[in-house]
């Protein structure tokens, strides 16, 4: 069994609404359970227009392999009518597996940890609420990073 993070994140259509369904969907993932999760964040885009996204952290526990855990993430936002017009585009729903285990995965499809998740806080402040003293595998103590993100907006919604 392996703990994995995923980040969640929505900024088109009832975002919110995407987020928890999200959440939902990811405690019936096969061979896995949803262990914990974020408070909802809202945030600026990142290198991106449009709409402020609502984003959130869950941890599961799961049997299924990484790439196949993925794939399951990747029906769940197919499943939101997700598309990928271009990079940062907006999104109905973005799932990012951002660790599995204490794993360090680079394939062409999958890159864990989440390469940018030290530098965006939408992703260290759900994270570390959830895990205050969760390491990034190859990287040191999350928390560590906060500072480098200080200037990025985000407020914690009721």
């Amino acid at each position: 069994m392996t703990l994995a993070y995923i980040g969640i994140g929505a900024n088109l259509g009832d975002a919110r609404a995407n987020v928890l369904d999200a959440l939902r969907r990811l405690g019936q993932l096969p061979d896995s359970a949803l262990e914990a999760s974020s408070s909802l964040y809202r945030t600026a885009p990142v290198d991106a227009g449009g709409d402020d996204y609502i984003n959130a952290v869950a941890r599961i526990v799961t049997y299924l392999p990484a790439h196949e855990l993925l794939a399951a993430l990747h029906q769940i936002e197919l499943a939101h009518g997700r598309e990928r017009p271009y990079r940062n585009a907006p999104r109905t729903l973005d799932l990012d597996l951002l660790l599995y285990g204490a794993e360090q995965i680079a394939t062409p499809l999958l890159q864990v940890p989440h390469p940018r998740l030290h530098q965006r806080a939408f992703v260290l402040a759900p994270l570390l609420e959830i895990a205050p003293h969760i390491a990034i595998p190859g990287l040191g103590p999350a928390s560590a990073f906060l500072p480098g993100v200080a200037d990025q907006a985000i407020g914690k919604l009721a």
